[in-house]
């Protein structure tokens, strides 16, 4: 997912099977797709795939 612009459109999201990922530095959670996902609260790349 591209950090850059505001949150996805729920239907794109299922479109594009987006995920959702947690952040273990600010435990900030959020949707996304991709290999390199990283936050776009904190900017870290510790992050999770959340249940």
């Amino acid at each position: 997912m591209c950090s850059v612009g505001g949150p996805m459109d729920m239907e794109l999201e299922e479109r594009l099977n987006a995920k959702t990922y947690k952040c273990k530095d600010c435990q900030g959670t959020f949707k996304g797709i991709g290999k390199n996902i990283i936050c776009p609260s904190c900017g870290s790349d510790s992050v999770i795939e959340s249940v």
